[in-house]
């Protein structure tokens, strides 16, 4: 290696499993560091070596050529490896074989491709077979490697290969692939090379050397294989990290009875209790497991065929939990009772399993409390949150299979991602029923509400991805048959077309016909814990956006500390309070107007008082009516009356999201914001009256812009407050959601005693994009093209929305350095917004009430961030 980096200086792609490098898994990818670690750790892995990240990148950016030094690292290492094993790569008689794996960054399960069994060709296959004293083997291991060559390298259709596998059991009627003998294998391999050579025009290539080298290429190019692409787009995996490749010497777990392979977690990732977790195959290679082809069996059965393996596996799972400090998933294969390692990682787990696991380990001593919290993915806290099926509903199970992922969904069947992904970007709720999930459906899974499928175990590809987007799934249901001509299925021997409903609970396995009731989900007690520490270490404090006394009460439960807004407007829109409103409207001047208001103040007051109730203690901030009147009447062509017409034409606006709105109503018609002033006032007063408790009363002016908007608002409501009561306390600010209201902060806090930002309006003026206009056209073309990395009503635009904020923070607390500040946007319960905001110095974030456990979470991490522990979600 030496004359390699003196020609080269000191850069190199190449590294063996027992060489250091610095650079971690971002130049090693994730699997290629946990296989130099386990070989450092003295873990019995097969020798092998990593080609890296760096490589990926520059095979990208030099126009998919490979960089003119990587042959001779590659020559060099197989050299080194060919010596540690005493065979010869593409030798006819003692073969040296060897797989091609991706290995990312960032974990990206069954998104990108693996060759196994390169090496092998029409004179090494019988080398192999007498080397062995296995020709069976020796075939099994060359049809794997011609299916997953023609795949992977050349686009060959993979259900091809399947078909003519399938075809060749039938006939020797038999239903298992380890049932056929060496000679039905021959036969196979024969007519794999021809389905390959009539697909490609070229016949199977003979030279070992030339298999690995167009492999490496087709593992770079699969970063960018669309289902990669939209992996990476539903988790946030950034496009220019690249893939590693890690080419290993193979061992064989389909080499008889005495060999097998499987995949172990060190805790159970649904639930995460300690104890025995995964599954095995006898004689089969590691593919068959996770691509669900056979049926595994539990992993204790291992224990009764291969006693001393197992042991050592157990062992080595205890092993590897201590060393990493976390829950991992192993993959592992035993060649003739021999035990290898292939890959550990951080295991893709629930968002129960992720919080009982972190609690159990700080419990046993493995990591401290801060690293507990740290290690929570605050968006995966939402399975919590998801329904599931009502326990007191009567149903009927049609079927079962296994409880892959919790949670429980009603929707329509669909049968193809690509209809999946259509209905559930419609608004259509569908769970995708499949044979088995590939990573090419990976557009329908996202879209899905849930996923059943016929084949499969508790960690094949539908489990792995489910678990990891806590979506529900039954795996391995063997009453599910699927006739997809037809686009009908069975499920229990009762027929279904495609669009019939069906739910299904994948916390128990069951699949039931038609909808069934679903309940909210009961929060435990890990989930308390977590959250307890987490609210010792955050500085910014929750609060939630609720307009019903109902809503409020709720955010409470989830431990918000007050609300940050309650929009007025909500309370306008129920059925005995329209007509009143449409009355206040119509009216013919502000006497008449004043009347329809003075029915419409009890209202508002019994509204207020129920919030404050539900706050006891806790402040409440209330935006006074900020959308235009024309949205609480008719449309022009539903109008009663011409009088009706007349106002209707009258308060149309070409642009009314930029028109008269907000605090442009109340300095209009300010009898508006009085009468809602009043009903404040009063309810707070008559709350302490009732409880002895004063409300902590914000009221709330939106889109100001100007600061003598504020003034004027600002006395109008100080002197209608204090008309009502003299003793109840009250803060008057307003929402910062316009770019001049940022620029101009200190001259708007003169007159302000919050700031709350409503950064869903300051994004689409900041960005001059309209919500409703950008999601619907052009916004997903945007993400798609990459133009944006993500949807700026999703994620806060930290760099331009967030730097009018930071001027806002800046200009607002140099002119009134007590000045209190907040986010009431949808943005508040994101967690890389949340994080933005402490690092801004604001005082609280508000958000939706099922949201208020994610900001909790996010806000400690922020606080940990800052004080050097960084948050690594590792169950995502």
């Amino acid at each position: 290696m030496e004359r390699f980096l003196a020609m080269r200086g000191d850069k190199r792609y190449v590294y063996g499993f027992d060489e250091p490098a610095d650079g971690g898994r971002e130049l090693l990818g994730g699997k290629g560091v946990g296989l130099a670690e386990m070989t450092q750790l003295g873990v019995p892995v097969p020798s092998g070596f990593t080609i890296t990240t760096d490589a990926c990148r520059e095979y990208t950016a030099n126009g998919r050529q490979l960089p003119d030094e990587l042959p001779a690292e590659i020559d060099h290492h197989l050299e080194t490896l060919q010596q540690q094993s005493g065979k010869r790569f593409g030798d006819p008689e003692q073969p040296l074989l060897v797989s091609v794996r991706s290995g990312a960054a960032v974990s990206m399960p069954g998104m990108m491709d693996t060759i196994l069994n390169l090496g092998l060709n029409d004179d090494a296959v019988e080398g192999l077979a007498s080397s062995t004293g296995n020709p069976r083997f020796a075939y099994d291991s060359y049809r794997r490697l011609i299916q997953m060559y023609g795949e992977v390298v050349e686009g060959v259709d993979p259900h091809r290969f399947e078909q003519a596998l399938t075809d060749l059991k039938a006939q020797r009627g038999v239903q298992q692939d380890v049932e056929l003998g060496a000679n039905d294998l021959r036969e196979l391999v024969a007519t794999y090379k021809q389905l390959y050579a009539d697909e490609t025009g070229s016949p199977f290539p003979q030279d070992a050397r030339d298999q690995l080298t167009r492999a490496v290429r087709a593992v770079f190019e699969s970063w960018d294989t669309p289902r990669a692409q939209v992996y990476r787009r539903a988790h946030h995996i950034p496009d220019d990290l690249g893939t590693a490749v890690n080419v290993v010497e193979m061992v064989f777990g389909n080499m008889g009875e005495g060999s097998g392979t499987g995949v172990a977690f060190t805790r159970d990732p649904s639930t995460g209790e300690q104890g025995l977790y995964g599954e095995f195959l006898a004689d089969a290679q590691g593919e068959d497991v996770v691509a669900g082809i056979r049926t595994p069996q539990p992993l204790a059965s291992m224990e009764e065929q291969l006693p001393q393996a197992f042991g050592e596996l157990t062992e080595t799972m205890r092993r590897l939990e201590e060393h990493y400090k976390d829950v991992q998933d192993i993959e592992f294969t035993v060649e003739e009772g021999r035990l290898y390692l292939l890959q550990t990682r951080s295991a893709k787990r629930t968002a129960a399993a992720a919080l009982k696991a972190a609690v159990s380990m700080v419990e046993e001593g493995l990591i401290s409390r801060e690293e507990a919290v740290a290690r929570i993915d605050p968006a995966q806290l939402d399975q919590l949150l998801h329904p599931m099926i009502d326990p007191s509903a009567e149903l009927e199970v049609a079927a079962r299979g296994l409880n892959a992922s919790p949670g429980a969904a009603c929707g329509a069947v669909v049968l193809d991602a690509d209809l999946a992904e259509e209905r559930g970007k419609a608004g259509e709720t569908v769970i995708l029923v499949r044979w088995e999930t590939t990573p090419d459906d990976i557009h329908g899974l996202i879209q899905a509400a849930g996923i059943l499928t016929a084949h499969g175990g508790m960690t094949s590809h539908a489990a792995v991805v489910a678990r990891g987007m806590g979506k529900p799934c039954v795996a391995g249901c063997e009453g599910l048959t699927i006739d997809l001509e037809q686009r009908t299925l069975t499920i229990g021997g009762e027929h279904l077309a495609e669009g019939d409903t069906i739910t299904i609970d994948g916390g128990t396995g069951r699949v039931i016909l038609g909808k069934v009731p679903l309940v909210p989900p009961q929060l435990n007690e890990d989930f308390e814990t977590i959250l307890g520490w987490a609210d010792q270490l955050r500085r910014l404090k929750v609060r939630a956006n609720a307009d019903t006394p109902e809503d409020a009460a709720k955010a409470r439960g989830f431990g918000a500390q007050g609300i940050g807004l309650c929009r007025t407007e909500h309370m306008f829109m129920a059925d005995d309070r329209l007509p009143v409103v449409r009355e206040m409207i119509m009216a013919s001047g502000e006497e008449e107007r004043r009347v329809a208001l003075d029915k419409l103040l009890p209202h508002q007051q019994s509204d207020f008082e129920g919030i404050f109730e539900a706050m006891t203690g806790l402040p409440v901030t209330i935006r006074l009516l900020d959308p235009p009147l024309h949205e609480f009447l008719p449309s022009l062509e539903e109008a009663t009356d011409e009088r009706m017409r007349q106002r209707i034409v009258a308060l149309q606006e070409s642009n009314p999201m930029l028109g008269t709105r907000g605090c442009r109503l109340g300095l209009l018609w300010p009898e508006i914001y009085e009468m809602q002033v009043r009903a404040i006032i009063r309810a707070a007063a008559a709350v302490e009256e009732r409880t002895g408790e004063a409300p902590l009363v914000e009221i709330m002016h939106p889109l100001v812009g100007f600061a003598e908007e504020l003034h004027r608002l600002r006395s109008i409501t100080v002197a209608t407050a204090n008309e009502e009561s003299e003793t109840v306390e009250y803060l008057v600010g307003t929402m910062i959601e316009l770019p001049r209201a940022c620029i101009r902060a200190d001259e708007i806090a003169e007159y302000a005693d919050f700031f709350s930002f409503g950064t869903n309006d300051l994004t689409q003026t900041a960005l001059g994009f309209s919500r409703d206009d950008a999601e619907g056209k052009f916004l997903t073309r945007y993400l798609e093209d990459g133009v944006l990395e993500r949807n700026p009503f999703e994620y806060l635009d930290q760099e331009g929305v967030g730097d009018l904020m930071r001027i806002a923070v800046e200009r607002g607390r140099a002119a009134k350095e007590d000045l209190k500040l907040g986010i009431c946007g949808e943005h508040g319960g994101e967690p890389d917004s949340v994080a933005f905001c402490h690092r801004l110095g604001l005082d609280y974030v508000s958000c939706s009430p099922y949201r208020v456990p994610l900001a909790r979470l996010a806000a400690a991490q922020a606080a940990l961030t800052e004080s050097g522990v960084e948050a690594v979600a590792t169950g995502g």
